[in-house]
């Protein structure tokens, strides 16, 4: 299944199988969904319960079903698409995850944000922002080493009545500080909101789509994309499960210590 959005409504669309319209209702979960990310008034972007909600969900197709799941047993499946999976990891900051440092921090301040917008520590936020790191390296014989974050750049949506200033005061002090390492924020550029005022955000200015930025869904640019969003999609779709498994084998390699880091 697929997801659209534009002002005012949300688009369901796509194939199921295994459960019908009947046994779930889609509408109530993508108004439940909107509104735990916040969407609950046309002010903030999009109001869940008044927004209008198309569903336009069909059964899977019988031929891409029948490869699927024809003649074998419950515990195996066949791939329902084809195409191209990569997996990346690296040891350059830590054992445990063996995730590029710059988008793991990317994704820390990012995740940091919605939680303060949430307990209320920042009421001001909306729920629609981005955010980008830059980390300096040094290579060391092949082996990365993150020597100081360069740059940090954030775009968040935000009630009208606060200023840039409070802006860049609050997130720098309350969230980049909070998520970023002291000694790594070294003649650091830090970049809020560059554009002005984000006040309008969400639907109501841009549209949204399933899988519209996919890189953030895996390593920020470090590695190879084949395309494939993970979104919406099922283990039979190979552009998710393919995308875990190749993951899965390199975080191995880099975690067996035969390699630095890995491309699968």
């Amino acid at each position: 299944m697929e997801t659209a959005t534009k002002t005012g409504m949300v688009v369901l669309l796509g194939e199921i199988s295994g459960v019908t319209t009947e046994q779930v209702n889609f509408e109530q979960v993508a108004r439940d969904v909107c509104r735990q990310v916040g969407f609950t008034s046309d002010a903030i972007g999009l109001d869940c319960a008044n927004m209008q909600v198309i569903t336009n969900i069909q059964a899977q197709d019988a031929n891409i079903m029948a490869a699927v799941h024809g003649g074998k047993n419950e515990a195996e499946y066949g791939a329902g698409d084809q195409g191209l999976m990569f997996g990346y990891a690296t040891n350059e900051w830590d054992t445990e995850t063996l995730h590029p440092y710059s988008h793991y921090l990317s994704n820390k301040l990012s995740e940091e944000m919605a939680i303060q917008r949430h307990n209320g520590s920042i009421p001001w936020l909306r729920p629609d922002c981005k955010t980008q790191v830059i980390v300096e390296y040094r290579n060391d014989s092949g082996k990365l080493v993150p020597l100081r974050v360069y740059n940090i750049l954030i775009s968040t949506q935000h009630d009208p009545s606060v200023t840039n200033e409070t802006i860049v005061e609050v997130l720098t002090e309350q969230v980049i500080k909070r998520v970023i390492p002291a000694n790594m924020l070294t003649d650091t550029q830090i970049v809020i909101n560059p554009s002005g005022k984000f006040d309008v955000g969400g639907p109501a200015a841009d549209a949204g789509l399933t899988g519209r930025k996919i890189i953030v869904d895996t390593y920020g640019g470090w590695a190879a994309h084949g395309g494939g969003a993970f979104s919406g999609k099922d283990p039979t779709k190979v552009d998710r499960s393919g995308a875990y498994y190749a993951r899965y084998v390199a975080k191995s390699l880099v975690a067996g210590g035969i390699c630095d880091r890995a491309l699968i």
